[in-house]
């Protein structure tokens, strides 16, 4: 009889701690890498979006023989500015917010260069995490020559 009562007590106290300290190991294992893989996937998707608005804003260019000016920002590659013909936009279904929940800002630098930038996961313009036309695969002062 001793031997069936205590076969139904359960896990001991020591077991329990064992257990825990084993799931806790590998969650302090395994969590920091899926952590880093949502970083890496969301410097992608600022990569690529700066890529698209990049070539939208070079199609822009093309059709309509000059870039935005900062004043008009992004906002031209959705809806026609009034003063511009040839415009056979959108040229971008909708503007996207990168994906640290803010907006790619634009400036116009001259008639052959622009930039696209995100400040990246810091969310401060200037530091070494931004995300620029320059650094996402595609270099606009190339283009327009």
């Amino acid at each position: 009889m001793g031997n069936k009562a205590r076969k139904n007590r359960g896990f001991t106290l020591i077991e329990l701690l064992v257990v825990i300290l084993i799931l806790g190991i590998l969650a302090a294992l395994i969590v920091p890498k899926f952590i880093n893989n949502t970083d890496k996937a969301r410097i992608a998707k600022a990569k690529a979006d700066v890529k698209t608005i990049s070539d939208s804003l070079e199609r822009f260019r093309i059709d309509t023989g000059r870039y935005p000016t900062d004043s008009e920002g992004l906002q031209p590659l959705i809806q026609a500015p009034s003063d511009v013909s040839n415009w056979s936009g959108p040229y971008i279904a909708s503007l996207p917010a990168d994906p640290w929940g803010h907006a790619y800002e634009y400036h116009y630098i001259d008639d052959k260069t622009v930039e696209v930038s995100s400040d990246g996961p810091d969310g401060s313009p200037g530091t070494a995490d931004d995300i620029t036309n320059a650094n996402a695969g595609t270099d606009q002062s190339t283009t327009g020559q």
